[in-house]
């Protein structure tokens, strides 16, 4: 059975006022519904609806601090309709 896959990676060094206004922009998209990632090279539009997992963790170790934070979903199948009628008799 084949997946589709579709990825979007960015990695940069930014202040922290850079990436607050990142998350403020994916803060919204999770609001309206519509997360549009896109750079030079990749862009992907992603549809989150409801519910949604969240997985926060937070470490630090050493000079070195770190948060990760998750969200994913699973997107329902346009198929999902095709659900055929139950008939059970004696």
């Amino acid at each position: 059975m084949r997946r589709d896959k579709n990825t979007f990676r960015h990695d940069s060094l930014q202040d922290t006022k850079s990436i607050s206004k990142v998350m403020d922009s994916i803060t919204e998209g999770l609001a309206k519904g519509k997360l549009v990632f896109s750079d030079e090279d990749d862009k992907i539009v992603l549809s989150p609806d409801g519910l949604l997992e969240l997985k926060v963790t937070a470490s630090q170790e050493d000079n070195r601090q770190k948060v990760n934070v998750r969200i994913s979903w699973q997107v329902e199948s346009k198929t999902k309709n095709n659900k055929k009628n139950l008939t059970i008799s004696s």
